[in-house]
């Protein structure tokens, strides 16, 4: 991860990513395999490579901000 997390290291990292419209203050859950198949696996994913590719699916937005959240779901204990 030189320049940042690229797709398939946020996939395999179990991140999730959310993106928010600044305008209509709609939230969506990123389906990160599904742009990993898109773009490629060594698509840059940090914030500046994907908010400007996007724009809100309810009015049509552009302003995006995007939240990145680790897994935490509870770990198996042995």
């Amino acid at each position: 991860m030189d320049n940042g997390w690229t797709l398939q290291e946020l996939v395999d990292a179990r991140m999730s990513v959310t993106a928010g419209c600044l305008d209509c203050h709609r939230h969506q859950k990123l389906d990160l395999p599904a742009l990993r198949d898109c773009f490629g696996p060594v698509a840059p994913a940090m914030e500046w490579d994907l908010r400007p590719k996007m724009k809100c699916a309810a009015c049509g937005g552009k302003r995006i901000t995007l939240t990145y959240s680790p897994d935490t779901s509870p770990k198996k204990l042995q």
